[in-house]
């Protein structure tokens, strides 16, 4: 009992100071940033950068160009994540239910653009967009497209994960002897039992989204990371605030999907 009671010890230990180092290494970059946007010029600390990020009506006079990305990434984020999610579930669902042979085939399909550098993806997708361009003008928001072909490996792992985690074939076959049609059945039976990986997969794309610069600066669309980029070149402070501030709320997006998740799972037996 002792050498394996020792043992627990120093795993434990172990794991305390590998926790200790990544957040250490994580925490470090964070505190640099909140000490460079806090230091006064004459010496001493101040938030006037702080106060500046949030004073909307200073923004849009004199940063439009943040305000510009601000708005494009959160359209971005949420044209990005609806057409994932309305492409890859139905798809994941059809093909575990009818066409179990094509996995391997969709999987591979969608785990593609890992091995694809975001240079060869502009490359590759500059006549597309000369074309989308042509038919639906140079908005940013149809950057959306691009993004949903490298956010593909991420959601497709999680929303997979959660199909393989409930029996898709039986619940679809209850609910369409009892008369229910397909939508029915993808909205009603299908959604309820993978919100968790649903979430994960928005979540994976939403940090995605927010964290994206190559392909937009490569086609000179606005998003946030651009917005960064060339504040930077004014305002190097404020540039660092905001870089900030799309952590913590790239933080505080997982930290609200992780609830939602539990609270989902804890209420699961009461509901039954």
């Amino acid at each position: 009992m002792k050498p394996r009671a020792a043992r627990r010890r120093r795993q434990s230990i172990f794991r305390r100071v590998v926790l200790g180092v990544i957040g250490l290494f994580f925490a470090l970059p964070i505190v640099g940033m909140v000490e460079f946007t806090t230091r006064a010029p004459g010496g001493g600390r101040t938030l006037d950068t702080w106060v500046t990020l949030f004073d909307f009506s200073v923004i849009d006079a004199d940063y439009p160009e943040l305000k510009t990305g601000i708005l494009a990434s959160a359209g971005l984020t949420v044209l990005t994540v609806v057409i994932m999610l309305f492409m890859l579930v139905p798809t994941m669902t059809w093909v575990r239910l009818r066409l179990p042979g094509l996995r391997r085939t969709v999987e591979f399909i969608c785990l593609l653009p890992l091995t694809i550098p975001a240079i060869v993806l502009v490359v590759g997708l500059a006549p597309v967009y000369a074309w989308v361009a042509y038919f639906l003008g140079e908005s940013s928001l149809w950057l959306a497209f691009a993004y949903v072909v490298l956010v593909l490996p991420y959601a497709y792992r999680a929303l997979d994960a959660g199909l393989s985690a409930i029996d898709v074939k039986t619940l679809a076959e209850a609910a369409r002897s009892l008369g229910a049609g397909w939508p029915r059945v993808m909205w009603r039976i299908i959604l309820p039992n993978v919100r968790t990986a649903v979430l994960s997969a928005a979540f994976l794309s939403v940090a995605l989204v927010l964290g994206e610069f190559t392909i937009a600066s490569l086609f000179s669309r606005d998003n946030l990371q651009v917005a960064i980029n060339l504040l930077g070149k004014r305002d190097s402070s404020l540039a660092i605030a905001a870089a900030l501030a799309a952590l913590i709320l790239a933080f505080i997006v997982l930290f609200a999907m992780s609830f939602v998740g539990n609270s989902r799972r804890s209420h699961r037996p009461e509901e039954s």
